[in-house]
């Protein structure tokens, strides 16, 4: 009954939605963009954090605040007034040109007992590389990990999208 439960959440969510899996303890969601730049280039631009991510998602409300340091045990930091600041997610794989391993809970999973991770690869492509997206979160939700997917999915796609539109500034310059 809950697999057929999820599977009609699935089928009517919205298009462009990317809830891979949900249920009451967490979720997985999965975004791939293609960027017309080197692999390399693609991962440097994720990097580029406060460039692309809606101060709108922040707490501070100021996305160059923002930074992410691509080291392992880097940190995808926002600076607060008065000194303090928030930890978003931290760096556990970093591979240049191949991949991004990040663990941390992202907008209200921080105050949730979740972990979650997200994977970004980047994949050479004839017209330059592919983002694949996987972010996955699990664990006590108070707000249930099925009502919450699509929600996180909704900014996380917002995220993406304003990624791909900073990761093509430039392509085709020399």
């Amino acid at each position: 009954m809950r697999y057929l439960a999820l599977c009609l959440a699935l089928l009517t969510a919205p298009a462009g939605a990317a809830v891979v899996g949900a249920d009451a303890h967490g979720f997985e969601l999965r975004h791939t963009i293609d960027v017309p730049v080197p692999p390399a280039r693609a991962l440097a631009a994720f990097g580029e954090i406060g460039a692309w991510w809606s101060k709108e998602h922040s707490y501070s409300g100021d996305s160059a605040r923002l930074s992410l340091d691509l080291r392992p045990g880097g940190c995808w930091c926002e600076r607060l007034d008065g000194g303090g600041g928030v930890e978003h997610m931290r760096v556990a794989i970093y591979e240049p040109g191949e991949r991004i391993v990040l663990t941390g809970g992202l907008g209200p999973l921080l105050f949730e007992a979740t972990s979650g991770v997200m994977a970004v690869r980047a994949i050479k492509t004839p017209g330059g590389s592919q983002l694949v997206i996987n972010y996955l979160a699990a664990g006590f939700a108070r707000g249930n990990g099925t009502a919450m997917a699509m929600g996180v999915d909704t900014v996380l796609r917002e995220q993406i999208d304003r990624l791909k539109v900073h990761a093509s500034k430039g392509a085709g310059k020399r």
